[in-house]
């Protein structure tokens, strides 16, 4: 996690895979990884002042409306995984989220993205994306390009 003095474009987020998220063979199951993107979009959005709950309260969700994932080498029980979020691009209603999943040693083992679609709670209908979340994609030199 980032140490929350400072807004950052790229969010940090550490975890250990359980013994559960295992199949088998002792790798991580593919599918908690779209799990684990979640969770650093949740603390990535936290740090940057925008907590899911906050977002709720004023009255826009954020909806996951597509995911891609990359698989590239395996990541196993008890490794320190390392997942970094930032801003792809941003156009009116949908945000689009990249992800990297990296290993113990800093290796690649995945990457990802996710787009969001922003919907005002009350109408059900999709609506402008916060300000603070365009300003993010703006000011992020390292962004990936779009592909």
């Amino acid at each position: 996690m980032s140490d929350g003095d400072s807004l950052s474009p790229v969010g940090v987020t550490r975890l250990r895979p359980r013994y559960e998220e295992t199949d088998q063979g002792g790798i991580i199951h593919h599918s908690r990884y779209v799990v684990w993107f979640e969770t650093a979009r949740t603390e990535w959005l936290r740090e940057q002042g925008l907590p899911y709950r906050l977002l709720e309260e004023r009255g826009i969700r954020l909806l996951v409306s597509e995911v891609q994932t990359r698989y590239l080498r395996p990541a196993f029980y008890d490794d320190l995984i390392t997942i970094e979020t930032r801003v792809k691009s941003c156009e009116g209603a949908r945000i689009r989220l990249h992800y990297r999943v990296l290993g113990p040693d800093s290796d690649l083992l995945c990457t990802g993205e996710t787009v969001l679609a922003c919907v005002d709670i009350e109408r059900g209908r999709p609506t402008r994306l916060p300000e603070e979340l365009v300003r993010l994609s703006v000011t992020d030199p390292a962004a990936p390009e779009q592909a």
